[in-house]
């Protein structure tokens, strides 16, 4: 009798340290999953901050930038089509044009000297490069969130709890190949 309830306890602490091993796998999965969602929307309120900034930047230097219009085009149908994405990748993508048409639109300001000289406009760039600048480290903590992410659903034992919960791998924030390039600016006047 003894030797029964011996063997009974061993196997309840047992199933009792499994089960508790396996609810801090799960708490922790949780937690890397809803860090990910955080950083994305951190990511997603700067963005939408940029966004604002956009037509205000747009309208000061139409009257300088008249020969220019085709690289005001490219942050307008930038703007709208982050206006018009829905998820992480497409608000992702669009980022990634507004980038490229900003740094085409600041490349080409440095041929206008009264645009460099206008207060609005020089406010406006300071504060977008501010913004530019916390998005990357938002983008930073995004990707070591998600990379951090999907080491642990493909590690053991976590690998077994991330199948049973249908954990899917996240795909990191990256830069395109359009924004690696230099950017190239041409003057027409």
């Amino acid at each position: 009798m003894g030797i029964e309830i011996l063997i009974g306890l061993v196997v309840f602490l047992v199933v009792v340290g499994f089960f508790i091993y396996f609810i801090t796998i799960y708490n922790s999965l949780v937690r890397l999953k809803n860090d990910i969602d955080k950083a994305w929307s951190n990511i997603d309120v700067l963005l939408k901050q940029r966004h604002d900034e956009l037509p205000k930047l747009i309208e000061t230097c139409k009257g300088y930038m008249q020969y220019e219009q085709a690289t005001l085009q490219k942050v307008v149908e930038a703007r709208n089509a982050y206006s018009q994405a829905s998820t992480v990748g497409q608000k992702a993508q669009a980022d990634n044009l507004i980038t490229a048409a900003l740094k085409s639109l600041f490349a080409l300001s440095e041929s206008y000297p009264d645009l460099k000289a206008n207060n609005n406009f020089m406010q406006l760039q300071k504060r977008i490069s501010e913004l530019e600048e916390r998005i990357a480290d938002r983008r930073e903590f995004f990707n070591d969130d998600v990379n951090t992410y999907n080491i642990r659903i493909q590690q053991l034992p976590d690998v077994f709890v991330a199948k049973m919960l249908s954990l899917q791998r996240r795909d990191l924030f990256k830069v395109t190949e359009e924004d690696r390039r230099d950017v190239e600016v041409k003057l027409t006047q």
